[in-house]
């Protein structure tokens, strides 16, 4: 059994008092002011008490108050906040709020690039009885006024001026809109209801506490605190619900299941930098770092067009999420000398690298691995409030996302014969539901509270998960086989590494076809791809016998090397095709570089 402290115990008499027996019926909702019951386990980690976001961030002042929480830099020097500082911030930040007219279970949106003023805003929605609500910065003014109208935004903050720009243009189709505060840049014309990030704290610097400490009172676990919005690829972009327990709870898993040292032991030291538009980023750089007392340091605005690495060889992070462009931009240049390239990457003390969000290619594993640095997989979803699973270093298989996180549970639904079928979450870190989408919640969720991620994955022997594909993209050829393109594609691809994408068609066709891209330069503002073929790919093609060093010399079969090297590599992944409808045709006409 798992042993609860007089403290613990307290906390969870006052939740059970708090919901009362009346209220809480369903595992599930799609309204932003209900309650859900949580999934509670009897005994271990899943039995924890639950805590509000508020007694999370006053635990961690308790026993971290003097620690730097936060960091960043303003021209030569660097910035810090405490947690005491921090909790400060944001509960001044939340007085504001609320003088400015932020109504319970409304949303604040946060538009901008990771800073202090970010995780502030953030936090203080919560603590104000709001919705945190981060907007993607890439959002066309339409999108934007897409989730501000469906979250019902009181309050919009943006970091500067192009940013602002968006909002001015949709402010009169927002009718819940009462203000906008922009965190950077001075303002480049005064307008009613826009205010400077100085000007906004000054608001509630000297209000009475007795407001806000009323809202934070009647705050339960599990109650919405934060919207997710999906990128809204397939429809419109869905409000994913998180409770307070959704985030306390979670953070707590992935803590102990990484095994994150606490601040008063070694302080754990990570950059933010990823969108905190996602859930990945908010859990890795505000949640779990706060739940140990780590410091989070933010990058700069540009980090991914080449500043990051010079933030990360200044601040030397213990833990660092990447996703797999981020990797696979490091691992381009291949000269790195290996003795020094922890050094040079500014991961010389990082014991804890991570990939998730998307798929990695092997070749990108293996070479992180043969500089003795193994990328951690991560898989989960935002409905999931981040992280499912997690590899270890004890725990570690190429290709695989590791092991479920302590107290969820993970379920193949309808597995075949390979033992391949839909992967299914069950846990505490499950979300409440889609705002105001019943159906889509229900499509998500089934009746016995299971989360169906779309995925198709297996186990192996060792309970290690692998994901081999999305259900939706199962292809079903005009004999009526199912093939799932995902195997077939990453085959492709570690047969060619000169490939850097393919895309398998023949859905309701008698045969197979591919589309491959060429790995070329990418466009560094726009990320768009450009004619000039990679370092690496220039290399591979000088050995296989050819001159180029651009995709448009190579396109369309111009040159026949490179072509007859794709074609044999097609060819070598026909042979190990477990059926002859698994197979590509062998005509040149069969793949496409671009």
């Amino acid at each position: 059994n798992h042993p609860i402290s007089s403290h613990k115990m307290s906390h969870l008499i006052s939740f059970l008092h708090l919901i009362g027996p009346e209220n809480v019926i369903t595992l599930s909702l799609s309204e932003g002011d209900g309650e859900v019951k949580l999934r509670m386990g009897d005994s271990g980690i899943a039995a924890e008490p639950p805590l509000t976001v508020d007694q999370m961030f006053k635990s961690a002042v308790e026993r971290f108050g003097r620690y730097t929480a936060l960091g960043w830099r303003e021209g030569e020097q660097t910035k810090t906040l405490s947690y005491k500082e921090y909790y400060q911030a944001c509960r001044t930040a939340a007085k504001s709020f609320l003088k400015l007219g932020l109504e319970r279970y409304h949303g604040v949106g946060i538009l901008g690039f990771n800073s202090a003023e970010w995780f502030i805003s953030d936090i203080a929605a919560i603590l104000a009885g709001g919705f945190a609500v981060g907007i993607y910065t890439t959002n066309s003014p339409e999108a934007c006024q897409y989730v501000a109208e469906n979250c019902k935004a009181n309050i919009i903050v943006v970091e500067n001026q192009k940013q602002l720009q968006k909002i001015l243009q949709i402010q009169d189709k927002l009718p819940h809109l009462k203000a906008i505060i922009q965190y950077k840049d001075a303002l480049k014309e005064k307008r009613p209801n826009l205010y400077t990030w100085a000007d906004f704290m000054e608001l509630g610097r000297d209000e009475s506490d007795t407001q806000l400490d009323g809202i934070i009172a009647t705050q339960k676990p599990n109650q919405c605190c934060t919207l997710i919005y999906t990128s809204g690829t397939t429809g419109q972009p869905k409000g994913v619900m998180l409770s307070h327990d959704n985030l306390t709870w979670t953070a707590l898993s992935v803590g102990c299941h990484v095994r994150l040292t606490e601040a008063t032991k070694s302080q754990e030291i990570v950059v933010s930098y990823l969108p905190l538009s996602h859930i990945a980023a908010q859990m890795v750089d505000i949640w779990v770092t706060m739940k140990v007392g780590g410091a989070t340091y933010f990058a700069q605005p540009d980090a991914l067009k080449g500043t990051l690495v010079n933030t990360m060889r200044e601040v030397r992070p213990t833990a660092f999420m990447g996703v797999p462009r981020v990797w696979e931009k490091i691992h381009d240049p291949n000269v790195l000398v290996f003795t020094k390239v922890r050094k040079a990457l500014g991961l010389d003390r990082c014991t804890k690298c991570y990939t998730g969000a998307a798929p990695i290619t092997k070749d990108t594993l293996e070479f992180f691995l043969s500089l003795d640095i193994p990328l951690y997989e991560l898989y989960g979803m935002s409905e999931s409030t981040g992280p499912h699973t997690i590899s270890q270093s004890e725990a570690f298989r190429l290709t695989s996302c590791g092991k479920v996180i302590p107290g969820c549970e993970t379920k193949i639904h309808s597995p075949d014969e390979e033992g391949n079928g839909e992967i299914c979450f069950w846990g505490r870190h499950v979300f409440m539901g889609y705002l105001n989408m019943a159906d889509k919640t229900k499509d998500a969720l089934d009746d016995e509270g299971w989360l169906h991620s779309g995925d198709l994955g297996k186990h192996d022997e060792n309970g290690f998960l692998f994901i081999t594909g999305r259900i939706k993209e199962l292809i079903i050829t005009a004999g009526g086989e199912n093939i799932p393109p995902v195997p077939i594609e990453d085959a492709v691809k570690e047969a060619l590494p000169l490939v850097s994408n393919a895309m398998l068609i023949g859905d309701k066709r008698k045969f197979l076809a591919m589309l491959l891209t060429i790995k070329c330069q990418v466009n560094g503002d726009t990320g768009a791809p450009e004619d000039e073929l990679t370092p690496e790919a220039i290399e591979l093609c000088r050995k296989l016998g050819s001159s180029a060093t651009r995709v448009s010399e190579i396109a369309g079969g111009r040159d026949r090397v490179i072509h007859a090297a794709i074609q044999d590599g097609i060819n070598r992944v026909n042979e190990n095709a477990t059926s002859n409808a698994q197979t590509s045709p062998s005509s040149g006409e069969s793949w496409a570089p671009q």
